[in-house]
């Protein structure tokens, strides 16, 4: 007799990661407002669904892939497979499903430049990343931060069916920013990762090495972060903001740093990584705010 599901309607939301969603959601819609040319608001707002449609995918097929060690670990030990409530056979057609209807619906709403970027951002955080790197290398979140990085190029791909130099340094943003954020996370969840065996950076380099790596990739995201207003393409607001943001970024980088070893408590780590997470936001919501204030107000007035 085949078992009786226990899923509800928020299980299969949980799948798709919504936390991570609205992240993708916005950068997706900075890189869509800032390219140039124009896009009819309705196919817009099917370009953006089908972008969101697609991060969801990536997450349901990421936790399918990932269910046997989220079971160990206390952090993901209440997802919905692990905790029985979805079955991986379930989770697996829910992730495919939804990865062939987001990029049919971005190819037909916007082009097939942007549903092809968006095929191979499905493709690479599912296979490359979930499948291949995260249980084989440290590098793991370097080389599998790429997959979180591209809806920004596929908003603006959305828009233009190309890239641009723009796009690629919202891509470097992301890209710089994920080691530091996730390495964070990494020291102080640092058993719940060695006891599945996912070679994260703490894990195999120590604390130590961590710590470095976390503050030179903050040295080098930091400028990046300020890049779009120094080439242009944000406005005064944004620069104040970004060298502000920045330099507490890198306060609380030096901080972990600094941090001693054998810290059981570690502090600087967890503030840094709860301030990682404002400071990308907020780079995005103003250089959203920014174009949209463009938009509307006259030639010249910003």
């Amino acid at each position: 007799m085949p078992a009786i599901s226990m899923a509800e309607p928020r299980d299969y939301i949980a799948l798709l990661k919504p936390r991570v969603m609205s992240l993708v959601v916005l950068t997706a819609i900075t890189g869509m407002a800032l390219a140039p040319g124009a896009i009819h608001p309705t196919l817009a707002v099917i370009s953006i669904l089908s972008i969101a449609i697609g991060a969801g995918a990536s997450g349901a097929l990421n936790m399918w892939y990932d269910s046997d060690i989220d079971a160990v670990m206390t952090r993901t030990a209440n997802r919905p497979i692990p905790a029985g409530r979805i079955d991986r056979e379930a989770a697996l057609a829910f992730g495919l499903i939804l990865s062939l209807l987001a990029v049919s619906m971005l190819g037909l709403a916007s082009n097939w430049f942007a549903a092809g970027l968006l095929a191979f951002t499905i493709f690479f955080y599912a296979v490359i990343y979930t499948m291949g790197l995260k249980r084989s290398t440290p590098q793991n979140i370097v080389i599998g931060g790429a997959a979180g990085a591209f809806p920004p190029m596929v908003g603006w791909a959305a828009v233009t069916g190309g890239v641009a130099i723009e796009s690629i340094v919202l891509f470097l943003i992301i890209f710089l920013w994920t080691p530091p954020h996730f390495w964070a996370l990494a020291m102080f969840k640092l058993k719940d990762y060695g006891s599945v065996g996912v070679p994260m950076l703490p894990n195999v380099a120590g604390e130590r090495a961590t710590r470095l790596q976390i503050f030179l990739y903050s040295l080098v995201l930091v400028p990046v972060g300020i890049a779009p207003w120094l080439l242009g393409f944000a406005g005064p607001v944004y620069g104040v903001a970004s060298v502000l943001l920045g330099a507490n970024f890198l306060r609380h980088a030096y901080a972990t740093f600094r941090m001693p070893d054998g810290d059981e408590k570690m502090l600087p780590a967890k503030k840094l990584f709860a301030f990682s997470i404002v400071y990308l936001f907020a780079l995005f919501v103003i250089l959203l705010g920014e174009a949209v204030a463009r938009s509307l107000l006259p030639a010249g007035w910003y």
